[in-house]
């Protein structure tokens, strides 16, 4: 008797980590423009309609990356031992985020204390003092940044990964072929409105806490890598939409007339469940984008899916780079704009294609396998990391 084996790929949530990355790119962009503390700041700062962007996409970019990576993880421990999985992510995780440790974090450091009159000197003279101290906020005193700066994400999916495995080891057909209700959605958020109402300031990355972030990457792992779940956000898309959009709307309107509440009341309170509120529906909204829209293949798709780990490390070191050279210049708010995305994506997207896609030993270091289709090696028609398996 002969066994056909069928594989189902998921090539939205491949779109999904792509699109996602881009507004990551676009929200660094922003950075360099609006009121909010960043390493460089342009010496116009526009509080109009980059800080509205700014605030529009900065609550929920970061928890949808670890949405999907807690579906990655469940669909990866299907498909190779515990092992496998831990030396996967130390090389795909651990050596991008020591690249960006030791060579593209200084340069940031560096511009940023030459910038807010911390330094004087050039690079060469800082570069020894990289080890003094350990970088903790931007403006203080210590300049190693152990977490890489915008490469936090990759310390925190590591260390997630190593803390959570035993866990879903041994639970991970705990959900599986359970209906996912509207149940899960309304009672499922509880646990993310309690984290930001009380250890939101532990350890707060793009203003959400790390248990913040741990609980999503949990719930990607149990509830949103269930098969069911595509047939709930297809019911309640349209609804996460709309729910999204008011809770947008009542946030951005809120920041714009009142401010960021910054003492704990009863205000503050109303103002953290509407970004948990936001939060939440628009992760069902995109999920349901993709799954109507998304769900297919191409060569663009293949392409971008392998480039995105390489952008994801370099676009920040890059952003801040060029907005060094152009901080202080005369021109406009708008010309600057268009010349700091266009200059920055040219030069990102020309270092991989040219230089990192095709030396083996860079491809390691930014999280790729070392071969590239170009080298005599074939990569599989499906580069989907996002799939199942049906015998």
């Amino acid at each position: 008797m002969e066994n056909n084996t069928q594989s189902s790929r998921h090539y939205d949530l491949d779109w999904i980590k792509i699109l996602s990355m881009l507004v990551v790119f676009l929200y660094h962009c922003s950075m360099f423009f609006n009121s909010f503390d960043w390493h460089i700041k342009n010496n116009i700062i526009d509080s109009t309609y980059i800080e509205f962007f700014s605030l529009l996409v900065g609550n929920w970019i970061m928890p949808i990356f670890f949405v999907v990576s807690g579906m990655a993880t469940y669909y990866a421990l299907n498909r190779r031992n515990a092992k496998s999985f831990v030396k996967e992510r130390l090389l795909r995780l651990g050596l991008p985020l020591l690249l960006g440790i030791f060579l593209l974090s200084p340069p940031q450091v560096y511009i940023e204390r030459i910038t807010n009159h911390q330094l004087e000197g050039s690079f060469l003279e800082f570069f020894p003092h990289y080890f003094d101290g350990l970088y903790l906020e931007m403006g203080g005193t210590g300049n190693f940044a152990f977490f890489g700066h915008h490469l936090w994400y990759l310390l925190m999916l590591l260390l997630f990964s190593v803390i959570t495995l035993p866990f879903f080891l041994k639970t991970k057909g705990m959900t599986a072929g359970k209906e996912f209700s509207i149940l899960h959605y309304l009672f499922i958020p509880i646990p993310l409105s309690i984290a930001a109402l009380t250890v939101n300031h532990v350890v707060n990355l793009a203003s959400w806490g790390i248990t913040f972030y741990l609980l999503l990457y949990i719930f990607g792992f149990y509830f949103f890598a269930r098969e069911s779940l595509r047939a709930f956000v297809r019911k309640i898309g349209v609804l996460a939409g709309a729910m999204s959009i008011m809770s947008t709307a009542a946030y951005i309107s809120w920041v714009f007339f009142y401010g960021f509440p910054m003492q704990i009341s009863l205000s503050w309170a109303v103002f953290m469940s509407i970004r948990v509120l936001l939060v939440w529906n628009m992760i069902f909204f995109i999920l349901y984008i993709g799954d109507k829209y998304l769900n297919v293949s191409n060569r663009a798709l293949k392409y971008s899916s392998e480039a995105s780990m390489p952008f994801y490390v370099l676009h920040q070191p890059i952003i801040i780079i060029i907005g060094f050279f152009i901080y202080n210049l005369g021109w406009t708010v708008p010309v600057k704009l268009i010349f700091l995305i266009s200059a920055s994506f040219l030069i990102i997207m020309g270092l991989y294609e040219l230089i990192i896609r095709r030396v083996s030993f860079l491809r390691v270091l930014y999280g790729l396998k070392a071969s590239w289709p170009g080298d005599g090696t074939h990569f599989p028609t499906n580069t989907s990391t996002y799939g199942r398996k049906h015998n």
